[in-house]
């Protein structure tokens, strides 16, 4: 699996920007990062336990911190900081960002609940 050879967080635009050793580079936003990340609180413990986040429209990044030599801990602004997000997750997150990104605001759409912005939309390249 690709690994990450460039890191960057942008904080005014809440981006966390990648560029993986394959040459693939994405833009992920925070609130995508908090919705899906990969923690038992979010994910559950297992199928059919996820819990759906809202209100994560402003949620922002206050710290990235290594996990080994596979990933790296991502910590938010509204405390989250559980899960770790491997070099697989994160370039699963930047691959697959379209159809995530869908799934998600189906699920929001499904439970009647309102996003307060309009989506900003990842840049895959």
């Amino acid at each position: 699996m690709p690994r990450p050879t460039e890191i960057k967080l942008h904080q005014k635009s809440r981006v966390l920007e990648l560029t993986f050793d394959d040459d693939f580079h994405c833009n992920l936003t925070c609130e995508y990062l908090r919705v899906m990340s990969p923690s038992a609180e979010v994910q559950g413990h297992g199928p059919g336990q996820e819990v759906l986040q809202v209100g994560k429209e402003d949620v922002g990044i206050t710290e990235i911190t290594p996990s080994g030599n596979y990933g790296i801990k991502i910590h938010f602004d509204d405390t989250h900081n559980t899960g770790i997000f491997t070099w697989d997750y994160l370039y699963q997150l930047g691959t697959n960002y379209a159809e995530n990104w869908q799934g998600y605001l189906d699920k929001l759409n499904a439970a009647g609940v309102t996003r307060n912005v309009e989506p900003v939309n990842a840049k895959r390249e």
